[in-house]
C-alpha cells in the first residue's frame, strides 16, 4: 500500500478512521482516492465513477466526519441523501446504518411509504442523516416543523445525478435545492454520477452554476467488451423445436445460456420490458435459474428476484434500465447486453455493474441479432473504450416545472413578492435564462386556474383555497398515467402492472401475453377497479405485450460511425474483396470475432453485388418500390425523425393526403400516394430552406396526437386541464385549439422538440446536401440495406407464425365480437349480433336479399347514411363502403363477416385476405392477425 493509497483517508478525523479499520476499509477505492480530499475541504464536488465502486462511502465519509467533529451534529437534519428511486433507499439504509451506529449518528429514511407515525417522529426529533427522494424533499419544504429542521442542513448528496439532470424530476429538484438554500444558507453539494459526456454541464446542474470540483474515474480503460453474433449450430435447430421459435433466435438463447453458465453471477440487460418477458419465457421453458426484473413487476416480485440473485439462488438476472442504477444485488462478474445498447452511456452504466470491486476490469458481451445491430454495437463498444460519451441533455427552462414550483414556494413561505420567487427560480441552473416576464405569465395562468392568487397592486403571490391541494397532488413531475394491476384469477396474487394504453389497444378477454417470464391469458378486465385478471397457460409462444416506453434513441454520432464503417468497406468490395476479407480487416479494429463482423458484412456485400450505391456517413440513398419510399440516412433517431416530419408534411401538402412515416437510426421510410413522384421527394430535400425546418415541423405538430398527449400532461401541471375540459373528456383537436398561444402550448412544443427531435442536426443535413457536401443517389426498387431496417428489427423472440394457442385466441375473440348486419337492398332490416350467431350465408328476413353488409357494432351513422334519401359527401362515402361490404358477404358469406370483424380490416383488406389460396383454416386467421398487427403499427398515420 503506497502513501498515495492511504493519503485520502488522512483527510478524515480519528473517529471515522477508526470506523474504517473496523469496517475493513484498508485501501481507498479509486473514487475515494480522488474525491475525499475536496469533499473533506467542503467543496461542491461531482464524483463520476461506475456503480458499486464505493461512491456512496466516498460521499458520506467526509459528511460523517463533519457531523461528528467539533460540537457534533446539529438539532435539525445535518445531511440529506437524495436518491431518485425508492428501491435504492433499502440498500442505502442497510449500508449507512452501520456507519451511523458506530459513529453514534441517527440515519433514517423518508419516502412516500413512510408511516405517519415515523414522519411525526422525524419532525419532532430529526435524524442526523436523512435518505429521501426528490418528491419527498418537495413535501418536506412545505411542512412548518420540517422547514425548521431543514435550516440546519450542511450537506446534500444527490445520487445518480446524471439520471436526474436529464429529466423534469431533476429540473424540479434544482429549484427545490435553491428553496432549501433560502432556508439553510449555503450547503455543500455532492453529486454521484455514472460516466457522462459533458461533466461540467452536470456539475453546473448540481451546484446551480457555482464553483464545483469534478473528480472522474476513466471507465473506458477498465471496460472489456466483446460483440458476438452467434453462429447457428445443429444444437440450435433442436432447441428451436423446444422453444417454438426459429433456429436464429434459439442461437441467441443458447449463447446467453452458455455465457451465464461460464460465470458466477450475470446481469442480462435488454432494451425493452417485452424483450425481458419474451426472453424470460424461453429461460423458464429451459428451467434455467434466471430471474426477470423490470418496472412493471410488483415491488414484491422485484425484491424477491433481487434477494435470490444476491443469495446465489439465481445465476442470472434479466433486467431493463431499472438495474442500471445502484440497486444492490451483490457481486456481478459479467454483463450480457442483448442487442445494441443504443448509447455509449448506457453500455458504460450497464457493463460498469460487473467486476468493479477494487478497481477490477468490467467485462461484458453484446449479443447482436442482425447487421444494423452488429455495426451499431461495434461503434458503441469502440466509443466506450475511447471515452466518447454522449452529453447529458438537461431540460432547459421547463415551464411546467416553474408552474409546479410557484405554488410550492407560496405554500411554504406564505405571501411572497413575485420578484423573490423569480430570484429563487432563476438561480437554478436549468432556469437561468428564463425571463421574468415568462414567469409572470405563468403566475397569471395559475391565478386564472385559482392555484395561486396574484395581488397585482402589491406585486405579491398569495395562497388560495386550492394551493395546498395542488401542491400535495403535484409533488412529482412524473406524468400521471393509469396503470392496471394484473392478478392471477386463481390465487389473487398480484403479478405486475400494465399501462392503460396497452390495455385499451390490445387487452381483452382471451388475449395472451407474457409477464414475469410466464404466459397468461386474460380472463377479465375491470376498468373501474383498473385490474386485469389472468390465468397461466402452458405455452412458450404468444403475442408479447407492448408497454408504453419510448425506444432508446441512437445518437447521431453512433449512427454516423455505422455509416463510416460502410464507407470503409465499400471500396474493398468494389476492388473484389469478399465479406470474410472485409470482416477480418474490421475485426482487427473493433472488439468482435471474425464470424460476427463477416456475418454483418454480407449485407454490405449484397448491396455492392446488386450494383447499387452504398449509404454512408457522406451519402444518402433514396430508393423506391411502389408506394414505399426509403431514404437511407445514417443520422440517428432524432435527426431522422425531424427530416421525416419535414418530408411527410411537405409531401402531404402536395398530395392533399396523409403520408405514412416510420424511422430508425439509418432509414426514413415513407408510404406515399401514387401521385407523389420520386422527383417530388428529391425536390423537397434539395429546395427546402434549412432555416424553415423548425417552422415546418411545428406546423406539422399542431394537429398531432403526440403534441396533444404532452399538452394534456403539461396543462395538468398548470391546473388548467379541468378548467378547459369542463365535465367530460376533451378531444385532442379542441385541446390544442383552446391552449394555443399559452405557456402550456409553448412548453409542450419545447418538450416534443427536446425529447424526440433535433432541428439543428436536420438543418445541417439539408445545408450539406444543398452545398454538395453530402451526396444524394436514387435507386429503383428496394436494396439489401434499405430493407434491413424495422421489418427485420421486430421482436425476434415472438414466433414468426402465430402458434396454435394464439390462433385459437384470435378465433375465439372474432367469434365473440359483435357486428351490425344491415340489408342494403330494402335497408329496413338491421340486427346487432355476435359473429358466431351469423349464418353461413346471411339473408334478409324482410325481403330475402343476400346483399347484407357487415358493419362495426358502433357504426349506426353508416346505417343512417345508407337509409338517407339525400346524402352529403361523407354519407355517400359511408354508403359506398357499406355496399362493398355487402357485396363481399354476398360472395363469401360468413367468412367475409369474420374477416371484417377484425381490427382495422375493412372490405378492401378483407377481400385480399379471402382471395388467398390456403391449405388450412389456421392460415386464414394468421392472415387476419397479420393485417391487425399492420393496422396497429400504422394506425396513427390513418386515424
Amino acid at each position: 500500500m503506497t502513501d498515495g493509497d492511504v493519503a485520502a483517508f488522512t483527510h478524515l478525523g480519528s473517529t471515522v478512521r477508526g470506523a474504517l479499520s473496523e469496517r475493513g476499509f484498508s485501501t481507498p477505492t479509486a473514487p475515494q482516492r480522488l474525491a475525499i480530499p475536496p469533499l473533506a475541504a467542503g467543496e461542491n464536488t461531482l464524483v463520476i465513477a461506475p456503480t458499486g465502486s464505493g461512491k456512496t462511502e466516498t460521499a458520506m465519509l467526509p459528511v460523517f466526519d463533519h457531523l461528528v467533529a467539533g460540537e457534533g451534529p446539529p438539532e435539525g437534519f445535518g445531511a440529506l441523501y437524495v436518491t431518485p428511486l425508492r428501491a435504492l433507499n433499502r440498500d442505502m439504509r442497510e449500508r449507512l446504518e452501520w456507519w451511523g451506529e458506530y459513529l453514534d449518528l441517527e440515519v433514517d429514511v423518508r419516502h412516500g411509504d413512510t408511516t405517519q407515525y415515523q414522519r411525526g417522529k422525524q419532525a419532532e426529533d430529526p435524524p442526523d442523516v436523512l435518505v429521501t427522494t426528490p418528491e419527498t424533499l418537495q413535501a418536506m419544504l412545505t411542512g412548518e416543523r420540517l422547514r425548521e429542521a431543514l435550516q440546519d442542513v450542511s450537506h446534500v448528496v444527490i445520487d445518480e445525478v446524471h439520471e436526474l439532470a436529464a429529466s423534469k424530476r431533476g429540473a424540479q429538484l434544482s429549484i427545490g435545492l435553491e428553496r432549501l438554500r433560502d432556508l439553510a444558507g449555503g450547503f455543500q453539494r455532492i453529486g454521484l454520477s455514472a460516466t457522462v459526456g459533458e461533466p461540467r454541464e452536470v456539475a453546473n446542474f448540481l451546484s446551480g452554476g457555482r464553483a464545483c470540483e469534478i473528480r472522474e474515474i476513466d471507465v473506458g480503460s477498465n471496460v472489456d467488451v466483446t460483440v458476438r453474433r452467434p453462429e447457428i449450430t445443429e444444437a440450435d435447430e433442436e432447441l428451436s423445436g423446444k422453444l417454438v421459435t426459429d433456429a436464429s433466435t434459439a442461437s441467441h438463447v443458447r449463447l446467453i445460456r452458455d455465457l451465464v453458465a461460464e460465470h458466477e453471477s450475470t446481469l442480462i440487460f435488454v432494451n425493452t420490458r417485452q424483450t425481458a418477458e419474451a426472453l424470460g419465457s424461453r429461460f423458464t421453458e429451459l428451467d434455467l435459474p434466471i430471474g426477470v426484473h423490470h418496472g412493471s413487476l410488483s415491488k414484491e416480485a422485484r425484491i424477491d428476484v433481487e434477494d435470490r440473485f444476491k443469495a446465489g439462488e439465481l445465476d442470472g438476472l434479466l433486467c431493463t434500465s431499472s438495474m442500471e442504477l445502484g440497486i444492490d444485488v451483490g457481486r456481478v462478474d459479467h454483463v450480457v447486453q442483448y442487442q445494441s445498447p443504443r448509447q455509449v452511456t448506457r453500455l458504460l452504466q450497464r457493463i460498469g455493474r460487473a467486476g468493479h470491486r477494487q478497481d477490477a476490469v468490467s467485462s461484458g458481451t453484446i449479443v447482436t441479432t442482425r447487421p444494423d445491430d452488429t455495426f451499431e454495437a461495434l461503434a458503441i463498444a469502440r466509443r466506450a473504450r475511447a471515452g466518447e460519451v454522449e452529453p447529458t441533455a438537461i431540460h432547459e427552462g421547463s415551464l411546467d416545472v416553474v408552474a409546479n414550483q410557484v405554488p410550492a414556494i407560496v405554500q411554504s413561505r406564505g405571501a411572497t413578492h413575485v420578484s423573490e420567487a423569480v430570484e429563487t427560480i432563476t438561480r437554478a441552473y436549468p432556469f437561468r435564462n428564463v425571463a421574468e416576464e415568462t414567469i409572470r405569465e405563468i403566475c397569471s395562468e395559475l391565478h386564472r386556474n385559482r392555484i395561486v392568487w396574484v395581488d397585482e397592486d402589491a406585486d405579491r403571490l398569495e395562497t388560495t383555497g386550492g394551493t395546498w391541494q395542488y401542491v400535495y397532488a403535484n409533488l412529482s413531475m412524473i406524468p400521471d398515467e393509469e396503470t392496471y394491476e394484473v392478478h392471477d384469477i386463481a390465487s389473487s396474487t398480484r403479478i405486475g402492472t400494465l399501462d392503460e394504453r396497452f390495455v385499451v389497444n390490445f387487452a381483452q378477454p382471451g388475449e395472451v401475453f407474457i409477464q414475469r417470464g410466464e404466459m397468461w391469458r386474460i380472463a377479465e378486465i375491470d376498468d373501474d377497479e383498473a385490474t386485469v385478471k389472468v390465468s397461466p397457460i402452458e405455452d412458450p409462444g404468444g403475442e408479447v405485450p407492448s408497454w408504453i416506453g419510448q425506444e432508446i434513441p441512437v445518437p447521431a454520432a453512433v449512427a454516423g460511425e455505422v455509416g463510416e464503417i460502410r464507407g470503409v468497406a465499400e471500396p474493398q468490395f468494389r476492388a473484389g474483396a469478399d465479406a470474410a476479407a472485409v470482416g477480418r480487416e474490421l475485426s482487427g479494429r473493433y472488439p468482435a470475432d471474425e464470424y460476427t463482423v463477416t456475418d454483418a458484412c454480407e449485407q454490405l456485400e449484397r448491396q455492392v453485388d446488386g450494383d447499387v450505391a452504398m449509404p454512408t456517413a457522406d451519402r444518402l440513398v433514396l430508393e423506391r418500390q411502389g408506394r414505399s419510399v426509403v431514404l437511407n440516412a445514417s443520422f440517428g433517431h432524432k435527426i431522422n425523425e425531424t427530416l421525416g416530419r419535414v418530408l411527410s408534411a411537405l409531401l402531404g401538402q402536395r398530395a392533399g393526403s396523409s403520408i405514412g412515416l416510420e424511422i430508425d437510426p439509418y432509414r426514413i421510410e415513407l408510404e406515399v400516394p401514387t401521385s407523389i413522384a420520386t422527383s417530388d421527394v428529391l425536390e423537397v430535400l434539395e429546395d427546402t430552406d434549412p432555416d424553415h425546418v423548425e417552422t415546418i415541423v411545428e406546423l406539422g405538430l399542431k394537429r398531432s396526437d403526440a403534441l396533444a398527449f404532452r399538452l394534456a400532461q403539461v396543462s395538468a401541471k398548470f391546473g388548467a386541464l379541468k378548467r378547459w375540459q369542463g365535465s367530460g373528456r376533451m378531444s385532442n383537436e379542441r385541446l390544442l385549439a383552446a391552449l394555443e398561444d399559452t405557456p402550456m402550448y409553448e412548453e409542450a412544443v419545447r418538450e416534443v422538440f427536446h425529447e424526440d427531435l433535433d432541428v439543428d442536426g436536420a438543418r445541417r443535413v439539408l445545408e450539406r446536401l444543398q452545398s454538395g457536401d453530402l451526396e444524394l443517389v436514387t435507386e429503383r426498387g428496394r436494396t439489401p440495406i434499405g430493407t434491413g431496417g424495422r421489418s427485420s428489427g421486430k421482436e425476434l423472440l415472438a414466433p414468426e407464425n402465430a402458434d396454435a394457442s394464439v390462433i385459437e385466441t384470435v378465433k375465439e375473440r372474432l367469434q365473440n365480437d359483435r357486428v351490425i348486419l344491415l340489408c342494403t337492398h330494402c335497408t329496413e332490416w338491421k340486427v346487432r349480433t355476435k359473429v358466431k350467431r351469423v349464418r353461413d350465408q346471411p339473408e334478409c328476413p324482410e325481403c330475402g336479399s343476400t346483399r347484407i353488409a357487415s358493419l362495426n357494432p358502433w357504426a349506426d351513422e353508416v346505417v343512417q347514411a345508407v337509409r338517407a334519401e339525400e346524402k352529403d359527401e361523407e354519407q355517400e362515402r359511408m354508403t359506398e363502403r357499406a355496399f362493398r361490404a355487402a357485396s363481399l358477404v354476398q360472395s363469401h358469406g360468413k367468412q367475409a363477416v369474420i374477416a371484417m370483424a377484425a381490427r382495422g380490416v375493412g372490405p378492401h383488406n378483407a377481400a385480399r385476405i379471402i382471395s388467398k389460396l390456403r391449405e388450412n383454416e389456421d392460415d386464414f386467421y394468421r392472415d387476419i392477425l397479420s393485417k391487425e398487427r399492420e393496422y396497429a403499427r400504422t394506425q396513427s398515420f390513418w386515424d
